[in-house]
């Protein structure tokens, strides 16, 4: 395995274990938007703006705060169903 491959795959492992440990400060601010145009949904978990993002694979991006899970964003969602 190259230097780079190595690399990834442990940012990679980093990102896991940090999202195991998330939070979700109010399920009742739960919004769920599906834009049909562009197949993208869109999970939100309250109004916070996200200040790092994960992206798990080429479609699933996780939106955090600190410790908070704000939101998650699935791209091409009608492949994924």
């Amino acid at each position: 395995m190259s230097e780079e491959a190595k690399r990834r795959l442990e940012e990679y492992e980093k990102s896991l274990d940090k999202l195991r440990e998330l939070k979700i400060r109010n399920i009742n601010e739960l919004w769920i938007e599906y834009d049909r145009q562009n197949d993208i949904l869109y999970i939100s978990f309250g109004r916070e703006e996200a200040d790092e993002s994960i992206m798990l694979d080429e479609d699933i991006v996780v939106l955090i705060r600190g410790e908070t899970l704000v939101g998650i964003v699935i791209n091409n969602f009608s492949q994924r169903t």
